[in-house]
């Protein structure tokens, strides 16, 4: 059994993971929050205290701190006596964090993969150039470090794993969509971090595809699909943490991740690129100053935590999955609907906050109770989704199944 969890990051996804760890402080203990801004982190902790989130008495704290600091990281680590920590914060500081739990024997989780500040759309699979390295050593110590245990990376990965471990005798292809239906009556915004974002979009798109990678532009191929409740939607094949990992994990030909844009979107984010606004190499400006343009371009755009108070609308996120079956093609849908407001009424933030947020709770709860503590470095696609996904349905993200036998709830009893 593993107790006390260390939050570290200070955005709409950290308050998401506060308030849930909070409803579940039973189980996962005292709560430690940090990013650099002290400020933030003493927002969410009231927000948490005003909304009464906590399901039993105990403690939760703010603490500044910066993560690329191994040392300091490792200090806190300590000081609050965790025995989890939640990687909620910047791409960047993935592996500094991440070693900072292999030196404390810590478990460690996170929501994206890890990302070089110089360096955009690296040679895949991107875990490898990173992450992976780590492996040998976290199963050497014993330490437990689950990737990727967001949304889309995470929830998308369980339901790939169970497609292909329970719905199919063989999977030929796996397409996540991940469609946004909602509106935050900004002229223009990012669902979250706005230069992980458009690091994304700028660089190449890498599917897997007849069992090789492919290399595309953005918004080049797209697929229209009519979706329950969100209904008819375009999306764009994209470059994305997930196909990364599960190309390499299960027996697949073919992943590919798609994410719906707006015309709007898109054509803002043309004329920024093709103006040189999302490059992430530096200039200097007439005065000598210099600059990163996509560190500007962050810099005046709205926060993703201020949009939650008017966003209305619905998401639909999940995986198309195609195969064999008994001799026959099947093809399943799983998925996850989410509402803004709904999200917005409980723990204060926005639904793709809410999306992102939620997931490395319920795999917390799984390390500290033993079900997912693996004593190595696993992708979520590695584990038992079902216990995941189980929890989910109770925790505010019930999954749905559609496929020849209807459109129904998916249910799994311990």
């Amino acid at each position: 059994m593993k107790k006390n969890v260390l939050i570290i990051g200070g955005g709409g996804v950290a308050r998401v993971v506060a308030h849930k760890c909070a409803q579940h402080n039973d189980t996962l203990g005292n709560i430690a929050i940090a990013s650099r801004s002290v400020a933030k982190c003493d927002d969410i902790v009231a927000s948490v205290l005003e909304k009464g989130s906590m399901k039993v008495e105990g403690r939760i704290q703010a603490y500044a701190l910066d993560a690329l600091d191994v040392p300091a990281t490792v200090k806190l680590i300590n000081d609050t006596e965790s025995e989890i920590v939640i990687n909620v914060g910047s791409a960047f500081i993935n592996m500094s964090v991440l070693e900072a739990c292999i030196e404390t024997g810590v478990a460690y989780l996170d929501t994206a993969i890890h990302e070089d500040p110089a360096k955009i759309c690296e040679t895949p699979p991107w875990y490898a150039n990173y992450e992976w390295k780590r492996r040998e050593l976290c199963k050497d110590k014993g330490v437990t470090a689950i990737l990727g245990v967001g949304f889309d990376p995470g929830v998308v990965n369980a339901y790939a794993a169970l497609a292909y471990n329970d719905y199919f005798d063989s999977v030929s292809d796996i397409d996540i969509i991940d469609i946004n239906a909602g509106s935050h009556g900004k002229y223009f915004a990012t669902n979250f971090d706005p230069e992980i974002n458009f690091r994304e979009f700028t660089g190449r798109v890498y599917s897997w595809q007849d069992s090789a990678w492919q290399e595309n532009k953005m918004f080049e191929i797209s697929r229209t699909d009519d979706l329950p409740v969100v209904g008819k939607q375009t999306a764009y094949m994209t470059g994305h943490d997930e196909v990364h990992s599960i190309s390499q994990n299960l027996d697949v030909p073919n992943v590919r991740f798609w994410m719906g844009f707006g015309e709007h979107y898109i054509n803002v984010f043309t004329v920024l690129k093709s103006l040189g606004l999302l490059s992430e190499q530096p200039v200097k400006t007439a005065e000598g100053l210099e600059v990163v343009p996509l560190k500007v371009v962050k810099a005046v755009l709205p926060d993703p935590s201020s949009l939650a108070p008017e966003y209305t609308g619905k998401t639909c996120i999940g995986d198309v999955v195609k195969g064999i079956k008994d001799g026959k093609e099947k093809e399943v849908f799983i998925y996850n609907v989410a509402d803004h407001k709904d999200a917005y009424n409980e723990v204060g933030s926005q639904g793709i906050s809410y999306t992102a947020g939620v997931p490395p709770v319920a795999a917390a709860i799984l390390v500290a109770n033993g079900t997912w503590d693996a004593k190595e470095m696993r992708n979520v696609e590695q584990l038992d989704p079902k216990p995941f996904l189980g929890l989910l349905n109770e925790m505010g993200l019930p999954t749905r199944i559609k496929d020849e036998d209807g459109d129904r709830p998916f249910t799994f009893n311990q």
